[in-house]
């Protein structure tokens, strides 16, 4: 029990670490929460600090709850591995390096998924990537990806192709929690959507303007 608690630590200590942030300060002498939305996640970081920093920071977040996914098969602990995502995605949500604000856990999230399951990761990703390019907005590409997503995992089993033969209830409740939890960082951005004033990426069936 006292490794699954310090391994639990371990995985809110990796998602905690905000790497737009750090990345910021330290090569852009930038602050990226006081710029754009105000966020420390990879989009904002796309927005204020440009491409290479926002993929650096893009790799760390997934890479954060993969890591920390993989925690209990690196130690041996027979635990489901998806505990140990959801404590990395509330550390990159809350995290205790950056006074408890953080992004909106929907890289981190990905990130866990490449831990769990590698295949279905490829999957999610084709999802979301298709989506942003028919919405041009990260917001509602990430909120329907991770609806889709959810309901992949309850589909999928049912056509038994190699992702996910079973089905598989935890993955599922863990996915529904997730999605659900998505929509609530990004309430702010559903009025947004709502009001025609969210912002949108330079590409994609619905591109921004770039002249304003």
């Amino acid at each position: 029990m006292l490794t699954i608690i310090l391994l639990a630590i371990c995985g809110y200590l990796l998602g905690s670490i905000p790497s737009g942030v750090w990345i910021g300060k330290l090569f852009f002498k930038k602050d990226i929460r006081q710029f754009g939305s105000g966020n420390s996640g990879t989009t904002n970081t796309f927005r204020v600090l440009g491409k290479k920093a926002g993929v650096t920071v893009l790799v760390m977040d997934i890479l954060k709850g993969t890591i920390a996914t993989l925690l209990p098969q690196l130690f041996h602990v027979p635990i489901n591995p998806l505990w140990f995502g959801l404590a990395a995605i509330l550390g990159h949500t809350f995290p205790i390096f950056a006074g408890f604000k953080g992004g909106k856990a929907v890289a981190t999230s990905a990130g866990m998924l490449l831990g769990y399951q590698p295949l279905f990761f490829v999957y999610s990703a084709a999802i979301f990537v298709i989506t942003l390019f028919i919405t041009s907005m990260v917001s509602l590409a990430s909120m329907i990806s991770a609806t889709l997503i959810t309901l992949s995992t309850v589909l999928l089993p049912f056509f038994r192709q190699p992702i996910f033969p079973k089905f598989d209830l935890f993955l599922t409740s863990i996915a529904l929690a997730v999605t659900l939890f998505i929509f609530y960082r990004h309430k702010d951005n559903i009025k947004r959507i709502k009001e025609g004033t969210e912002n949108r990426v330079p590409f994609g069936l619905h591109p921004r303007d770039k002249t304003k």
